[in-house]
């Protein structure tokens, strides 16, 4: 789906959860009317607590609070804390729990992360209640202030309100959601257009990604956790590196939550590197972030750009035309570039067989997984 350009909003960007986290709870705490929470990963533990606690706190203040949980993403939330949650007055409802039905529609997830409290603020990123978040994992977040508020909103109620929804929860009829509240334009804010995706068909966010990496003039620089891009995307990369374009990915090094899909991605570097794209491996942790600058564009959320996402899940990003926040994300960049480990052509043209291996055998699996239907 592809919502309207809104101008008005104002942005915040939030890297690290040290950041994101407090200014994400504080804003739940001040919430009069409803929050609304979307999120793929759910699992007990510290993190878990904490969000229990928040939306416990806010719904004994007469706050309604809606919770939309991936069935899958959820499955390592305790009994006892979805119990919690009911008991504390919290709608709670899953999104396609997995089941003895076809293997594609298990394959459908929930991937988006939002957060929205009285119509006014919203969150989205990578995030995720889990506890990798607190220390493990490089995450950042956005917080929007303004119209864009409103579409953010619109995406939550439509799935809340979906027959999906319905049958996760087991209920007959959805659990209501309050009126619809509205932000106020800001004179001093920026241009922003909320993008998302719905499995193969709807696409939006992919098409104006390829739309923005042909048409980049000066910079074209891309974070996402899984690497393993379509052949189009990779193709428009090559061209826009082989026009002059500085083309750079950032990318997770060694310290991966899923090894397989970067040796998967990997065998797509020689080709890269050649054509002039840089790759630089973050090093400190696992880089979990999904944000893109091109030029003074950014596009900033849960989807990671690679084709499995853009196949199967529901994703959402924000989208932010302005120079001065172009400029903070490019020094957030920057700031990443410096401790990643940069890859060189020689060196990875000269790597070992056994790499070469895994990169083979992870490629032919993800070739397989991705004939399903």
């Amino acid at each position: 789906m592809q919502h309207e350009w809104r101008e008005g909003n104002r942005v915040i960007l939030l890297p690290e959860a040290s950041r994101f986290l407090p200014a994400m709870f504080e804003a739940v705490s001040q919430a009069q009317h409803y929050v609304l929470v979307e999120l793929y990963l759910m699992e007990s533990g510290e993190l878990a607590n904490q969000v229990i606690d928040a939306l416990e706190a806010a719904t004994r203040r007469g706050v309604k609070t809606y919770l939309l949980l991936d069935g899958y993403g959820a499955m390592g939330l305790e009994r006892s804390d979805r119990e919690r949650l009911q008991a504390a007055g919290v709608a709670l409802q899953l999104f396609n729990p997995i089941g003895f039905h076809s293997l594609a529609r298990n394959l459908s997830r929930d991937h988006r992360k939002i957060v929205v409290v009285d119509g006014e603020i919203a969150f989205t990123g990578g995030f995720g209640a889990v506890d990798e978040f607190l220390q493990a994992w490089y995450e950042i977040a956005l917080r929007i202030d303004g119209p864009a508020v409103a579409d953010w909103e619109v995406l939550f109620r439509r799935l809340w309100r979906s027959r999906l929804s319905r049958q996760a929860s087991g209920s007959q009829t959805p659990i209501p959601l309050p009126p619809q509240r509205s932000a106020t334009a800001h004179g001093d804010g920026v241009r922003g257009r909320v993008m998302s995706a719905r499995g193969y068909r709807y696409q939006a966010i992919r098409h104006s990604l390829y739309a923005r990496v042909s048409s980049a003039q000066q910079r074209l620089w891309l974070c996402t956790p899984y690497f393993v891009p379509t052949f189009a995307l990779r193709r428009r990369l090559i061209r826009a590196a082989r026009r002059g374009v500085d083309v750079r990915l950032l990318l997770p090094g060694a310290k991966h939550d899923h090894p397989g899909v970067r040796y998967a991605g990997q065998r797509f570097y020689q080709g890269l590197l050649k054509a002039g794209v840089r790759i630089f491996e973050f090093q400190p942790t696992f880089i979990h972030a999904k944000f893109v600058l091109a030029d003074e564009w950014v596009s900033l959320g849960s989807c990671n750009f690679d084709h499995w996402n853009l196949h199967w899940n529901l994703e959402a990003n924000q989208e932010i035309e302005d120079s001065a926040f172009a400029c903070e994300v490019q020094t957030l960049f920057e700031r990443n570039f410096a401790a990643s480990q940069e890859v060189d052509a020689a060196a990875w043209a000269a790597r070992p067989w056994g790499q070469r291996a895994k990169e083979w055998v992870y490629g032919v699996v993800d070739g397989l997984v991705m004939r399903l239907k």
